[in-house]
């Protein structure tokens, strides 16, 4: 059973009680890393991300807080995530969050925030660009050749 993709720092975020999505920060641990082959970009995100684990800290109004103008600023405190991925647990005792796991927010009391984009992006490897033929490649792309492309590949986890 596939659990998705692993989320990672600059995923996408949305609160289905705020009207503007977030970007996640990893702010619990520093050495775990995917898709990234330089190594100092995507952070796995995990379980100890609570608080305001987000760049900008809201989500705009929140829906569940009407005041005399509308809705009061949307100030996220996740206070636990939902449906990590359980078979590894990182040096933080963080379990990693995949495109499936929810957050529960401490305004809304169940689980609200969700993922729009896992972080990762997708880079032909070299063992992709190996396999095509060179002729097809540099009618396709003739300004590039397929021996300066690295191999950085999406990280998708499967349930055991």
């Amino acid at each position: 059973m596939s659990k998705g993709h692993v989320i990672v720092q600059g995923a996408m975020c949305k609160c289905k009680f705020g009207n503007v999505p977030d970007t996640l920060v990893v702010q619990t641990q520093t050495k775990g890393y995917v898709n990234d082959s330089e190594g100092n970009q995507k952070l796995v995100a995990n379980t100890m991300d609570i608080g305001m684990p987000f760049q900008a800290k809201t989500f705009g109004q929140c829906k569940l807080q009407p005041s005399s103008s509308g809705y009061l600023p949307c100030v996220p405190a996740i206070t636990q995530w939902q449906d990590p991925y359980e078979n590894v647990t990182l040096p933080n005792n963080g379990k990693i969050l995949t495109e499936k796991s929810k957050a529960i927010c401490a305004i809304a009391g169940n689980p609200c925030v969700e993922f729009t984009w896992h972080g990762q992006t997708a880079v032909p490897g070299a063992s992709e660009i190996s396999e095509e033929q060179e002729q097809v490649h540099s009618q396709l792309n003739p300004l590039a050749t397929a021996k300066k492309y690295k191999q950085v590949t999406t990280c998708l986890l499967d349930e055991a």
